[in-house]
């Protein structure tokens, strides 16, 4: 297997734009997955700013790995819809300027009925949001969690072949009930990201507990063996939304995954 291309989700550190870089570069890792909505936005990324912001990742010897853009609402809701598309199609234009070709989001509540006017709702914005990536460089990449793999699979495969991507969170799969090598059968080569952070189920609670990595139920030597099978060749982006020592707690998952 090929040596693990390893980014840090940088607002699971919890500190300044500058710092957490600076942590990710000193942890070990090779990339760094930036926040749109709070950490560094569209708006502010002027070209002189790109400039700066470069020179930064190139003294810390870093790259890019994709884009969170992550907003409150999905797009299968209609209330101010036509600005969170701008907002999406903004992200793509600077995740390719930073060079990424991902923008991870999630595309929102995905009904059962595909008579349900949201599953149109979606396929028609999820589309147009595909022919825009394609003109600028970028592609919406689809987080994982609530909804069955397999289901949000189903709404994939409406979409022109390779429009929409997906990044796989085992972590959320694991808490919503979900098994992340079935999520891998499914999905397939539409993954182009893997969320590195592990979980624990109560099946008595039906409630889920995100956990430090290797020490959940997500069973990672397995998980890579599926993705090598299918030749996944892109970042494994350890993560944690809740840490005590986040910092300390992230470069213990880099090491993890080195070792399997």
């Amino acid at each position: 297997m090929p040596a693990l291309k390893i980014s840090v989700q940088l607002r699971s550190l919890r500190q300044p734009l500058r710092q957490a870089i600076a942590i990710a570069a000193r942890i070990g890792a090779q990339a760094i997955e930036i926040d749109a909505r709070h950490e560094l936005r569209p708006a502010e990324l002027s070209q002189t700013a790109l400039r700066q912001f470069r020179k930064m990742l190139d003294d810390q010897n870093l790259r890019v790995s994709a884009l969170g853009f992550r907003t409150r609402r999905g797009y299968d809701d209609m209330e101010e819809l036509d600005r969170r598309v701008e907002a999406t199609r903004q992200a793509m234009q600077m995740a390719h300027a930073l060079g990424t070709p991902l923008v991870l989001n999630c595309v929102g509540s995905i009904p059962d009925d595909e008579a349900d006017p949201r599953w149109k709702l979606l396929v028609d914005v999820l589309s147009d949001l595909a022919a825009y990536g394609n003109r600028v460089g970028a592609i919406l990449t689809a987080d994982t969690g609530n909804d069955a793999p397999e289901h949000l699979a189903k709404l994939l495969a409406q979409l022109p072949s390779g429009s929409v991507a997906v990044s796989l969170d085992p972590a959320a799969l694991v808490m919503h009930g979900h098994d992340p090598l079935a999520a891998v059968d499914a999905f397939g080569g539409l993954i182009q990201n893997v969320v590195a952070r592990d979980a624990l189920r109560d099946r008595a609670t039906a409630r889920g507990q995100e956990v430090l990595l290797g020490r959940g139920s997500v069973d990672f030597p397995a998980l890579l063996g599926a993705l090598e099978q299918r030749d996944y060749r892109g970042y494994f982006t350890v993560a944690r939304d809740f840490a005590s020592q986040p910092a300390d707690e992230l470069a213990l998952a880099i090491q993890y995954l080195r070792n399997i």
